[in-house]
Formats: structure tokens, sequence, C-alpha cells
């Protein structure tokens, strides 16, 4: 019988692929890179650490550059991406977003067990050490300036985004545009907010709960926003090239998701630590 390349479902077959082992080999390198850096290791008598990290980083610059090329092909017009893909698309970017908020939830959990139950009896000598919440000397950030500011201008972002979603969906192209890099430059200008409060932070991550679970919190967040501003700078690089149109943009929906999950979280990190752990020892 003859063989005919006509496609007979609507699911995708994946074809063979380098990247999957070539990014688990970069992804190692890296992590002994980062262990012979910290740990100050040498290697054949030389300080290896550095460079061997920086080629595993690069690595895996290279694989996912790559990776996500390959996917971006795959979802062009007459692709592989049918309805049924995108469909299970969607499941797989739900269940990413629901394992990142067990990720906020973790962060959420060792603050407010620290702040709310100081004289746990598993760690007795805790209210000795902390007293009230934040700990007597902490001096926290007054939430009605800089943190305020960010809230505002993530706050900003979500309602530009969805400017950028709709005219998607109109075909506005120029109003896409428009919005996505408004949207980028305000993830960039949270992103510099954050590293200025930082520099002027009056606590440090070590010595204390406080401390510790702040910078871990905030800046887990921060490390989210980092990574959203270059999904939607991607997506607005692809909108240039044309490759979105309004039935097919599916990139830039999970971009729109994932942004909008950042900006939930922050408000729950506004309420929560900034305004709610201010507290009486805030030397305001």
């Amino acid at each position: 019988m003859a063989q005919t390349a006509e496609i007979k479902h609507d699911y995708h077959l994946v074809d063979p692929s380098p990247w999957p082992l070539m990014g688990s080999v970069a992804a190692f390198v890296m992590m002994v890179g980062m262990v012979l850096t910290m740990k100050s290791l040498p290697v054949l008598g030389l300080k290896m650490g550095p460079y061997v990290l920086g080629a595993g980083f690069l690595g895996v610059l290279y694989v996912m550059a790559s990776w996500w090329t390959d996917v971006t092909r795959e979802a062009g017009p007459g692709g592989n991406h049918t309805r049924v893909v995108q469909l299970s698309h969607r499941y797989g970017m739900i269940m990413f977003i629901a394992s990142e908020v067990m990720f906020f939830v973790a962060w959420f959990w060792a603050y407010f067990d620290a702040a709310l139950y100081p004289a746990d009896p598993v760690q007795v000598t805790r209210s000795q050490l902390l007293g009230a919440w934040p700990p007597k000397g902490i001096e926290t950030f007054d939430p009605w300036h800089l943190p305020l500011l960010n809230t505002l201008i993530l706050l900003t972002s979500g309602t530009t985004v969805t400017w950028a979603h709709q005219a998607m969906l109109e075909g506005d192209r120029k109003g896409v545009l428009q919005a996505l890099g408004l949207t980028v430059g305000l993830g960039l200008l949270f992103s510099i907010c954050q590293m200025f409060e930082y520099s002027h932070a009056a606590f440090g991550f070590s010595g204390h709960i406080y401390g510790a679970t702040f910078f871990m919190a905030t800046g887990f967040h921060g490390f989210h926003v980092l990574i959203g501003t270059i999904f939607l700078a991607v997506c607005l690089w692809r909108e240039y090239l044309g490759q979105f149109t309004p039935t097919r943009h599916l990139g830039f929906e999970f971009a729109a998701w994932y942004w909008h999950f950042v900006d939930v979280v922050w408000l729950f990190l506004f309420a929560a630590i900034y305004v709610w752990g201010s507290g009486a020892h805030s030397g305001h």
C-alpha cells in the first residue's frame, strides 16, 4: 500500500530532538560549576569553578533558545499545535502555575509560622530570641512608600497586558505592540525598584528569621517578575515578526496568565509582609 504523510489524528507526535539530552548535560555542568565555585574547590590545582559554571549557564541558555525556537516553529500556521494539542498545553500551563503557587505557600507558611507561633514548643527558645513580630531591633520598610509604588506598577502592568490581549483578539497589531512594550517596561521598572529597595534594607538575610523569610518570599517573587518580563519580551518580538494571529497566540496567552499570577502573588506579599508585617517595631 502507498504510504501517505497526511496526518490522520489531532495529536502531536514529537520528532526526535537533541535538546532534552543536551539540556540535562548543560544543567549538570552548571550544577558542578556552582559546587566548585561555592566551595572554592580546585580542579587540577586551578580554580575552575567560575569557568565551569559559566560554560554550563551558556549551555542552558543555548538549549532554551534552540528548544523554544523549535516549539515556535511547531506552533506556526500548518504546524502541529492542533486544537487538541493546544488544550493539552493549557492544562499543562495551569498545572505549572499551580506548582508555582505551592512554592509561595511554603514561603508564606514559614513567614506566618515564625510570626504567629513564636513560642512553639518544638522551638522553645524562639520566643526568647524574637519576642514580638517583627523581632525587636528590626527596622522594616514603610509599606506606603516604595512597596506601594511597586504595587501600583504591577497593577498597572496587569491592565496593559490585558489591553494587549484584547488588541490581539481584535487584530490590532499596533495596539498589541504598544501595550506589550509598556508591560515589559513596567516589569523592568519593578525590578529596578526592588533592587533599590534591597540596597537600602536595614536588615540582612542571615542572623534572624525575619530577614530570611522576607528575602526568600519577596526575592522569589522578584525572580518570577524577571522571568515573566523575559516571557513577555519574547512575545513582543514574536508579535513584531508577525507570528501571532487573533486565533493563534497561545504563547502570548500563557505569558499573560503567568503575569497575572505574579500580580496576584504580589498583592498577598504586600498585604502580609509589608503592611501586616510592619508591626510595632518598624521604627516609624
